[in-house]
């Protein structure tokens, strides 16, 4: 009775633990299992004791000489951009990772199990998504908003004008543009305006027998101020041809934090006959493009021949779906998240690492929606302050942690580090020590 053996964690009970089930959830559970094992073969062999087996599990799960499945490694984002477009934008909520393994078998993705005959592709995340905007008619999804916007003028303007703003002639990242986009399409950009002030009139002048629609565009990651002026959604709306609104990041309904940023629900209210959307922005979801709007225009781009091309798989379909009906995004908690409870864990983290041997500070942050979102919003947080090296050794750990330089500090922002990965943090801090 008194062999340490006895007090090896049995293999279920490690499954279940907390930080082992984060790294089941982005490793996979058969590598996790395996480092469990391993462990639990150590433990039994003398070589650690019964109480380090969980340590030793993690890693053997972390550790840079495993090979991983595939190349893309985990990272700790500790940089207080939320969207972090580098970093892959959206994290997925537990009931997406959960419904992208359910999805990675057999599914029933375009087929009716009660009568055996095929269905609509999809209809799970599109009710989903219609229920989530209930002033849509209709809604469509490609694979991501560029696709979208894609789908948009191929449908309603091979071969004619789509009228927009010079201000709204964007460039958004890796030099991609939106009027290349368009006129890839076969269709011609009657701009309007100044960089600085377009009005309702401006657009009334230029549409005529050839204009397929007016596209008012988001600028997304940069704001005009001063001697500006635009014409709004609502004024576009009452001059007769089609109204499409790229509203960017992908928010559904008003936010009481990002007060001017726009919404799937507000411009379908205002008269947009099509919205597009990122998925994988302030949603919280896989990457994919929104199409909400009137039911005909809808149906007409879900028609197009190039909607096959630009179609989503399975995996998106089942992660979409479960963003909107399951737990709340990450993206999500990280924006609503309380600045008082980001400084209790800032303080406990950072007297921890103090009394552990490492210069540690809770200094005041400023996160960012990032991805595009919201762009000058600044959101109060709450960081762990380390000495500036630490940048370099953290993000050659395993996992990585990112952080952001700041007056010769490296400060890991709380705001985009879920609670649950505290511990890791901590253990990743500490041995940068060693």
């Amino acid at each position: 009775m008194t062999d340490p053996r006895r007090r090896i964690p049995r293999t279920d009970a490690l499954l279940a633990e907390p930080r082992l089930v984060k790294a089941a959830e982005e490793l996979g559970r058969d590598r996790v299992k395996a480092a469990i094992v391993t462990a639990q073969q150590r433990a039994r062999a003398g070589e650690i004791a019964p109480e380090d087996v969980v340590e030793a599990a993690l890693a053997g799960v972390e550790s840079p000489t495993v090979r991983r499945p595939a190349g893309l490694a985990p990272v700790v984002n500790a940089t207080g951009v939320i969207v972090h477009t580098n970093l892959g934008r959206a994290p997925l909520s537990g009931s997406a990772l959960e419904a992208v393994r359910t999805a990675g078998g057999y599914t029933d993705v375009e087929f009716d199990l009660t009568d055996g005959r095929r269905a609509r592709r999809g209809r799970g995340a599109l009710a989903a998504l219609a229920d989530a905007v209930p002033d849509a008619g209709d809604v469509h999804v490609v694979n991501n908003n560029a696709a979208a916007l894609l789908l948009c003028a191929l449908t309603l303007a091979p071969g004619r004008e789509i009228v927009l703003s010079r201000g709204e002639l964007v460039e958004i990242g890796d030099g991609f543009r939106i009027p290349e986009l368009l006129t890839s399409a076969g269709t011609r950009l009657r701009e309007v305006g100044t960089t600085n002030r377009t009005s309702v009139a401006d657009y009334a002048a230029a549409i005529g027998p050839d204009t397929g629609c007016v596209l008012k565009v988001h600028p997304s990651n940069f704001r005009v101020t001063g001697f500006a002026a635009e014409a709004s959604i609502a004024e576009l709306a009452d001059l007769g041809v089609p109204v499409v609104a790229d509203i960017g990041s992908g928010l559904l309904r008003p936010h009481p934090l990002l007060p001017d940023e726009p919404d799937a629900t507000t411009a379908l209210r205002a008269g947009a006959a099509v919205v597009t959307a990122s998925g994988d922005k302030l949603l919280g979801g896989p990457q994919a493009g929104l199409l909400l709007g009137d039911t005909a225009l809808v149906e007409r781009l879900r028609r197009h021949p190039a909607a096959r091309a630009l179609r989503v798989d399975k995996l998106t379909l089942a992660a979409l779906e479960a963003t909107l009906r399951g737990d709340v995004p990450p993206v999500v908690v990280a924006l609503d998240a309380d600045v008082n409870d980001l400084w209790s864990r800032a303080e406990r983290l950072a007297a921890e690492l103090t009394t552990r041997g490492v210069a540690a500070t809770a200094v005041a942050s400023v996160a960012a929606v990032g991805g595009g979102g919201a762009p000058g919003v600044e959101l109060p947080s709450a960081a762990v302050s380390l000495p500036e090296h630490y940048a370099d050794l953290l993000r050659a750990g395993s996992p990585a942690v990112v952080g952001r330089l700041d007056r010769r500090r490296c400060l890991l922002d709380l705001r985009t580090v879920p609670e649950s990965d505290d511990r890791r943090l901590v253990e990743a801090v500490m041995r940068c020590t060693s």
